[in-house]
């Protein structure tokens, strides 16, 4: 795509874990109290921080070697999240560079909004706790039937914000969310700082990979867009 050519957007919206916010010390401690209850070593946080966008099924996975079909993994779930929604936000911080990049979206009249596929009682309860409590949407994982790929929980956003789909950019660290933005006709762009893992993000056919949140603003400032 012939990024140059690209029209401005009118908002933004953002995945949250991995993206907007550094989430993984207190998800990865809330898996980890489930192994110490349980009389087991910790799993070690670097093998934790890369599945922190996969939720309870990526923490899980990699603290216990089980999947959701396992008969124990139902159990773990409701006890891991019980063990996040009580210490959420205790470690959790926005990247550097995510502020500045929403103060220069307000100063420039151009939404942002958040779209995670965490449950909204987390999402909730987190998003004014980490400082984002300005933002125009919050769409959880269970605002719409859909989880993304999905693009219905970025259709929605786009209906309460009032802005057209195709006037939207999308920000997500995970291949799911680069799918959800292409099948909303979303720019889609690649958050190369977040929870990749060994995942290239120059392999999920996103419009556009970028390393920072303030790369963004280069965007903005392409001359075709001044």
């Amino acid at each position: 795509m012939n990024i140059t050519a690209l029209p401005a957007p009118r908002a933004i919206l953002f995945d949250l874990d991995g993206t907007l916010a550094d989430t993984a010390p207190d998800l990865a401690a809330a898996v980890n109290k489930l192994r110490i209850d349980r009389g087991l070593a910790p799993t070690p946080y670097e093998a934790l921080r890369p599945v922190a966008s996969h939720g309870a099924r990526g923490l899980i996975g990699a603290a216990f070697g089980i999947a959701p079909d396992h008969e124990e993994f139902e159990a773990l779930r409701v006890a891991f999240l019980a063990n996040y929604e009580s210490a959420i936000a205790e470690s959790s911080t926005l990247f550097d560079g995510v502020l500045p990049l929403l103060m220069q979206l307000q100063a420039r009249s151009i939404q942002w909004g958040v779209v995670t596929n965490k449950a909204a009682r987390l999402t909730n309860l987190l998003v004014p706790l980490i400082g984002l409590g300005d933002a125009s949407c919050v769409i959880a994982g269970d605002t719409t039937p859909h989880l993304k790929p999905h693009p219905a929980s970025l259709f929605e956003a786009s209906r309460r914000i009032g802005i057209s789909a195709s006037d939207c950019w999308y920000v997500g660290d995970d291949l799911r969310d680069m799918q959800a933005a292409k099948a909303a006709g979303m720019f889609a762009i690649a958050a190369a700082w977040g929870y990749c893992g060994d995942n290239d993000p120059n392999g999920w056919e996103a419009d556009c990979v970028v390393e920072s949140p303030l790369a963004i603003l280069d965007l903005l400032a392409s001359p075709a867009r001044v």
